[in-house]
């Protein structure tokens, strides 16, 4: 009775044993195949929170817009009468102007986009997802392109303004048009990102735009020409990148021929696309390492 009772087989052992742990994959190897598409997913995911939370606010259309179209129309109507040109027939300040204006309404969109990163920050969402899988520079991107799509819906809005600014269409030049203002966008949301990674509050990061971003823009041609500025001065405006957005925007706009006779693209005609897409490289990989996993 005793051999046969320890003889009999184990009702209750399972029907298959479980299988070695050698035989699992491993962490990388599962995760290698779908590398790629989890870091796509990653940017999709805060592209598509950005511009979803943007037309949920329609307050900041009409922020990043008004303050601009009002400068453009009462500042160019002040300065109409005493601007002029030397070597460009009919360019006066309201056209002078327009491709300044229409870089500063990408500027004042990648600022008030960017603005985000200290609130998500704050409320522990960016951190939730530097915890994740996705990379920094995915994180990065997903933020970019989202702050820099919305930059760009909105200056195509203020570009409907281009007939009073007697733009035609035989010299308007749509590639280069879109490819500065893709670069620009680009650049300005990264370098937005970066500052903004390391400022504590909305009010801070509006000192630091007011210190470092407005004085860029001021300087960059678009209010007053490099041609009659003080040497000092000028080459504070050669060495501005963002020379090269306005720039970028006046060519395409207005040909070249007008570019340089306001004295600002005889050092820099054809290199906008170049200079911009380094200096959005650059500031991407800067916004990159600035975003730490550590707050």
């Amino acid at each position: 009775m005793n051999a046969h009772a320890t003889t009999a087989p184990d009702t209750h052992a399972p029907e298959t044993a479980p299988r070695p742990v050698e035989l699992l994959p491993s962490v990388e190897e599962a995760r290698a195949p779908g590398a790629l598409a989890l870091q796509w997913a990653t940017v999709r995911v805060l592209l598509v929170r950005d511009v979803v939370r943007f037309f949920r606010q329609p307050s900041r259309i009409i922020g990043a817009l008004a303050q601009p179209i009002l400068f453009w129309f009462v500042i160019s109507a002040g300065f109409s009468g005493s601007f002029r040109v030397e070597g460009a027939q009919g360019l006066g300040y309201q056209q002078f102007s327009y491709p300044g204006i229409v870089t500063m309404v990408v500027l004042f969109s990648a600022i008030f986009a960017t603005i985000s990163v200290i609130e998500d920050r704050r409320e522990g969402f960016l951190q939730s997802v530097l915890a994740g899988p996705g990379s920094r520079l995915a994180v990065v991107l997903g933020k970019a392109l989202g702050s820099s799509a919305i930059a760009l819906m909105q200056a195509s809005l203020f570009l409907l303004f281009a007939p009073l600014a007697g733009v035609k269409a035989a010299t308007l030049d749509v590639p280069l048009l879109a490819a500065v203002m893709v670069l620009s966008a680009l650049a300005l949301t990264c370098m937005g990102i970066a500052l903004a990674w390391w400022v504590r509050s909305t009010s801070g990061y509006h000192a630091v735009m007011s210190i470092v971003l407005l004085p860029m823009w001021g300087l960059s041609g678009a209010v007053f020409p490099l041609k009659g500025a003080g040497p000092a001065l000028a080459w504070v405006m050669r060495l501005n990148p963002m020379r090269f957005s306005v720039e970028g925007v006046r060519r395409a706009l207005y040909g070249a021929e007008a570019s340089l006779a306001v004295g600002t693209a005889s050092s820099g005609a054809g290199l906008e696309v170049p200079v911009l897409f380094v200096f959005a490289t650059v500031f991407l990989g800067l916004a990159a390492f600035s975003i730490s996993r550590r707050e």
